[in-house]
């Protein structure tokens, strides 16, 4: 299924490079990824330009992809900003923009936002009410705006399946995505992020994958999850296990990455998008175009 109105198709890309690079060059990678056929662009918060503006300025130099926050951090802006700018971006671009929402994580709010954080999940059920109560003073969207929770637990999850449109879980494997669709039903949206690093040199991805997830591994909540999905603490020391980076980051030939995000679709996953990890001279725009006939075919 997809959320509302929005149809973000069943593949599409996950990318900082959007929100960093010169704008005339994010809108022409936008505008490639338009005309590949990858049904959406999920852009980040933390420590990058406004979302917000990022996302308007991308539609505007599309016609058909979907923007999404993966996500839009809670602790960033109040509930009637938040609201307000989805509504306004809604209004203008009508079932082309998704709201990733998130709790983020203690050390990223606390050096990114300055602010503090507080118990999570009843800070995300107070934002979503007050979310519910803002109306703008403009002429309505022709078409509902959508929202999902940035989820990787047990209630966060639930809450995502019953407050929202669905779930945006990331950095998750295909076990987790069954666990997610059981817990959300068979009526929300679900659509999962995972790295990838086209390259068949097993060495060469998994040093990649060390590098991209060395972050990751440093933030409680992503550690908790990894656990709970059964790898050990030696898994998680030293920058990862080979295990749990095979399992986190999709690796190989075309054909090989395109099995791995096809696990996730096999799990119950609606939509997935894909995070390129540097490898070599290969920007994110080459491994899109080569991946585009594997993942992208029967769309």
């Amino acid at each position: 299924m997809q959320p509302g109105g929005t149809d973000l198709g069943r593949v599409g890309v996950w990318a900082f490079q959007f929100s960093v690079s010169a704008f005339d060059e994010a809108r022409h990678w936008a505008r490639e990824v338009d005309e590949l056929g990858y049904g959406a662009i999920w852009i980040p918060e933390a420590g990058v330009r406004d979302p917000f503006v990022t996302a308007t300025a991308l539609l505007a130099a599309t016609e058909r992809v979907v923007l999404a926050t993966g996500i839009a951090s809670i602790w960033a802006r109040p509930a009637y900003t938040m609201a307000a700018a989805h509504q306004s971006l809604e209004a203008a671009f009508p079932g082309r923009f998704l709201l990733g929402l998130g709790v983020s994580h203690e050390p990223a709010v606390q050096g990114f936002f300055r602010t503090e954080y507080r118990k999570p999940y009843t800070a995300m059920v107070e934002y979503l009410a007050a979310m519910d109560r803002v109306a703008i003073m403009a002429t309505p969207a022709p078409t509902q705006p959508q929202k999902v929770l940035a989820a990787l637990g047990p209630k966060m999850l639930a809450l995502a399946g019953s407050a929202t449109a669905g779930a945006h879980p990331y950095n998750v494997t295909a076990e987790h995505t069954a666990e997610a669709r059981a817990i959300l039903g068979e009526d929300s949206f679900l659509a999962v992020e995972h790295a990838v690093c086209l390259t068949t040199d097993a060495d060469e991805a998994r040093a990649s994958g060390r590098r991209h997830l060395s972050m990751y591994l440093g933030l409680p909540n992503y550690v908790n999850n990894i656990h709970r999905l059964g790898f050990s603490e030696a898994d998680t020391a030293d920058g990862g296990s080979d295990q749990l980076v095979d399992a986190l980051v999709a690796w190989g030939s075309e054909a090989d990455i395109a099995k791995k995000i096809g696990e996730h679709h096999t799990a119950g996953a609606d939509h997935v998008c894909i995070q390129v990890l540097p490898n070599r001279d290969q920007t994110p725009l080459d491994v899109w175009r080569s991946l585009a006939p594997a993942l992208l075919d029967g769309r």
